[in-house]
Formats: structure tokens, sequence, C-alpha cells
């Protein structure tokens, strides 16, 4: 019995390795910090704090005018679908314009990267002032290059066309020379060893190498001009925007609304068969 009583009033305490603290670390060293950045954060808070005094928002014009907000909106149902065929022959036309101006654009596009890109570019020169030329495009918004366009070749689809294709050649340029100089230098310098000519490196080693990132950003640009071909008829460019703009003119609302849901509709359905198509790209 008493050994048991000695056994069991015995206790196991922890080694002294258990207390021992864990070795220290060199504590990590902070990056430097950028001076430049820094100004430039702190005058963009300023800025943004300054820009909420001078504009003098009323805020509470928001909360007055949620009433009527609801009431103009309840006035759009149900949906007007009494002029549906004029209203899906302008959607079809929204279409067609989007997809004529990223055709174009990408044609031009591809002639003009081939010179853009520096590893590939005849003179430097020609690269720059190609890359310069489309940076400058790129800055003007489609909804401005199609005012620009209505006053040179009138009202109609055409403006449209043209203005989507001047948008897409400021992205696509920039983009496709981008894919295009980041090919491997080898397989150029290997070509340039067999003695191929710039066109032989082009049609059969440079495309095929980069054949899936510029598939990829087609279906990507066509849907940007998907999106802007919608709301180019809003400025006289044709398609599904101009019966928008003339119903709520005349205050058409259900009209307007049952417009407003096609567009969403064809947004939706072109962005979900644009990214189906990549996906198959990129599995292949």
């Amino acid at each position: 019995m008493n050994k048991k009583k000695n056994n069991s009033s015995r206790h196991t305490f922890p080694s002294v390795s258990m207390f021992k603290t864990r070795p220290s670390y060199k504590e990590v060293e902070k990056p430097p910090k950028n001076r430049f950045l820094s100004f430039v954060l702190l005058g963009s808070v300023i800025f943004f704090l300054f820009s909420l005094w001078q504009l003098n928002l009323e805020y509470s014009r928001l909360w007055s005018g949620t009433g009527e907000l609801i009431k103009f909106i309840s006035n759009m149902f149900p949906p007007d679908l009494s002029n549906w065929e004029k209203i899906m022959l302008a959607a079809l036309e929204s279409l067609q314009i989007a997809l004529v101006g990223t055709v174009f654009g990408i044609l031009l596009s591809l002639f003009l990267a081939f010179l853009a890109a520096e590893n590939i570019t005849p003179h430097l020169s020609i690269s720059y002032g190609i890359k310069s030329m489309a940076a400058f495009v790129r800055a003007i918004p489609a909804l401005v290059w199609a005012l620009i366009f209505i006053v040179a070749v009138g009202m109609g689809p055409f403006p449209g066309i043209l203005a989507l294709a001047f948008n897409s050649i400021g992205m696509l340029v920039k983009v496709f020379a981008q894919s295009i100089e980041e090919l491997d230098d080898g397989v150029l310098e290997a070509m340039k060893s067999t003695g191929a000519n710039w066109l032989h490196m082009v049609f059969q080693g440079i495309i095929p190498s980069v054949l899936t990132a510029l598939i990829a950003w087609c279906v990507f640009r066509f849907e940007i001009n998907f999106r802007y071909a919608t709301i180019l008829g809003m400025v006289g460019a044709g398609g599904i925007g101009w019966e928008l703009t003339s119903a709520m003119r005349v205050y058409r609302l259900q009209e307007a609304i049952f417009i407003i849901f096609l567009i969403f509709f064809m947004v939706f359905a072109a962005e979900m068969l644009g990214n189906r198509v990549k996906k198959l790209v990129k599995s292949n």
C-alpha cells in the first residue's frame, strides 16, 4: 500500500528543455521608403478631400430624390414589346457594328504590330512612331471617335464601325506588339541563321508561336466593342443605342426598359461566349 501511495504521489515535471525560448530571428529588413510614391499618395488624399469640398456636393439631394427614382422605375413596368421587331433589328445592327469594327481593327493592328515589335521591326524609329500613334489613338474614347466620324461621314452604322476600329487599334497594337516581343530570342536567331527573310519569320515562326495569345486578345476586344456598340447609337452611330435614346426622349419608359433588359442580355451572352472561346483556345 505504501509503495502504491509513493508511486501515486510522484509527479512528472516537464523537462528544462521545454522552457527554452525559441531561437531569435533577425528582424526582416523593411524595404526603403519610396518618397515619390509617398508624395503621390499624400497628394491624392489631399486632392480627394479638396474635391469633396470644392464640388460642394449636396448629399441630401440623394435622399430626397430616392422617392422620385423609385416612381420613375415603377413607371417602366411592365415592359412594352409592341416594337420588338424594330428593336431586334437594331440589336442585330449593334452586333454587326461590333463584329465588322473588330475585324477591321484586328487586321490593321496585326500589320502595325509586326512593325512595332522591337525585336523584329525594320528600324527602331518605326517601332517608336507606331507605338506613339497607338498611344494617341488609345487616349481618345470610342464615343469621341464616333462623334468625329459622324461629322466626317454622317450618321448611321458606318461611323460606329470606324470608331470601334480606331479604338481597337489603340489597344491591340500595344498588346500584339508585347506578345511578339516576349518571344524567345533563340527562336528568332535560329530562323535568321537558316537565311529566313522577314516575311518567313513572321508567317512561319512568329504567328504560330503567338497565335493563342492573339486569339485571346481578339476575343477580349470583341467583348469590349460589343459593349461599346450598344451605346454608340446614343450619339447617332447606329445600333440599339439610338432606339434607347429615342424611347427615353419621348418618355416611352416601358419600351426603354425592354431595350435595357435586351442590352443586358446581349452583353452578358457575349461575355459568356467569349469566356468559353478563350478557355477552348487555352486548352488546345
